[in-house]
């Protein structure tokens, strides 16, 4: 165990997890493109602020005028960012200096070089003028390095279990596997609907345009790559691509729910894994009731946001099942 290599990958997860969410509050401001150019916002470090620079902004990107409602969103979300590149710096410093454990080492640098490459799709994000799939793409880094982290904390403390909580774990392995999958295919649709601004394709719930099965257009709802140098804010589907994008999130969103909370029954079932359970239940009802919110009450910003938050504890909870079914007992 390394105390200070294990504060400070809690640090970076909570740092992280602060991203996910600013991201999600600026993508859902419409504020992705406050800025226009990267890594400054108009040729500035921080955004323009009095008239004259709003004045010289607007003349040199005169495609995009100055808001700075969003330029502000943009740019803290970047200084965030900014910190938790350096965050996982000081952790590969700290990694290869005080800990002798291979395994540690090679997480260290696996997640220096995750989080680089998250750093260029967030310029790709802007520059490509929010290309669903790069956008898409950004999400699922941001969780990616999101449970790295939290893998490395785990890793790096004292998390022995008991034997008996050790076999329960074991015993669930791949429901747990195929739960964790089935949430990782979920969070990536997810994406995929909020990229495509299809959250709302389907405005009244459980029927979507007063239908059961509305008319749909699947071929060109799941294209992945698309013409670049196109401004894809507000999106570019026609209703019924939108419309598909929608139903597969919400079917997937059924399927997640039949098998996390079958997991969810069977842990709390079990008195040495009864609490995990719980918490695994307790975060999927509220993804599930924040989800239907989102359409009930059309797609408020709070409401928004805190759905992409609670995705992301819900895989941390799923990673956590993950760990403990792999890790050592007394």
């Amino acid at each position: 165990m390394n105390p200070a290599l294990h504060r400070l990958a809690l640090l970076a997860a909570i740092v992280a997890f602060a991203v996910i969410v600013l991201g999600a509050f600026v993508r859902l401001s419409d504020a992705g493109l406050g800025c226009p150019d990267w890594p400054g916002c108009y040729g500035h470090v921080t955004w323009p602020a009095d008239p004259h620079e709003v004045a010289q902004a607007n003349q040199a990107f005169p495609e995009r005028a100055v808001e700075t409602d969003k330029a502000w969103k943009e740019m803290a979300h970047r200084y965030l960012a900014g910190a938790l590149v350096l965050l996982v710096i000081a952790l590969n410093i700290l990694a290869w200096k005080s800990s002798p454990r291979r395994g540690v080492r090679r997480l260290a640098a696996g997640l220096l070089i995750l989080i680089l490459f998250q750093a260029a799709l967030g310029m790709w994000t802007v520059t490509l003028k929010l290309l669903p799939v790069v956008v898409m793409a950004h999400l699922m880094g941001g969780l990616a390095t999101f449970s790295l982290l939290l893998w490395l904390y785990w890793t790096t403390g004292d998390n022995v279990q008991s034997r008996t909580a050790a076999e329960i774990f074991r015993q669930f392995r791949g429901l747990i596997l195929v739960a964790f999958t089935v949430l990782l295919v979920q969070l990536a649709l997810g994406g995929w609907t909020s990229a495509n601004y299809s959250a709302l394709a389907c405005p009244d719930f459980p029927t979507c345009q007063g239908q059961l099965w509305p008319e749909m257009n699947f071929s060109d709802a799941f294209v992945l790559w698309r013409e670049v140098g196109v401004d894809y804010e507000g999106g570019l589907l026609d209703l019924r691509s939108r419309v598909a994008i929608h139903m597969v999130h919400r079917m997937g969103a059924v399927i997640a729910f039949i098998i996390l909370g079958l997991l969810a029954l069977r842990l709390i079932a079990r008195p040495a894994a009864r609490q995990e359970g719980a918490v695994l239940g307790a975060l999927l009802l509220a993804q599930v009731t924040l989800g239907i919110q989102n359409v009930v009450l059309q797609l408020p910003l709070i409401n928004a946001v805190a759905h992409n938050g609670m995705g992301a504890l819900l895989l941390a909870a799923m990673l956590w099942l993950l760990y403990r079914s792999s890790a050592r007992s007394d």
